[in-house]
């Protein structure tokens, strides 16, 4: 019937704020999440090898979130804030 199955692929809408949080992982490793950042896919993971640059570790981008290795959720926030984001530090 012609029907395609199509991922959706939209950027989503958040509040405005963006949020790191603290993810722990097994192995007693954790990685910092940053979450509500209004960017397409590609912008997003131009801005996350930006931030791993500026962390000096890796990370990757996963369902438009952009986790980064460790706890780095002050470099984070302070070069996101740099950019213009407004930024809050939640959870972990």
């Amino acid at each position: 019937d012609g029907t395609v199955c199509r991922i959706d692929t939209t950027t989503p809408q958040g509040d405005g704020v963006v949020r790191i949080q603290l993810k722990r992982l097994g192995g007693g490793k954790m990685a910092s999440v940053v979450t509500g950042i209004p960017l397409d896919e590609d912008e997003l993971k131009d801005l996350a090898r930006t931030l791993k640059q500026k962390c000096g570790v890796g990370g990757s981008v996963k369902d438009f979130n952009i986790e980064i290795q460790g706890d780095k959720r002050n470099i984070l926030k302070t070069e996101l804030e740099k950019k213009g984001y407004t930024v809050k530090l939640s959870g972990g």
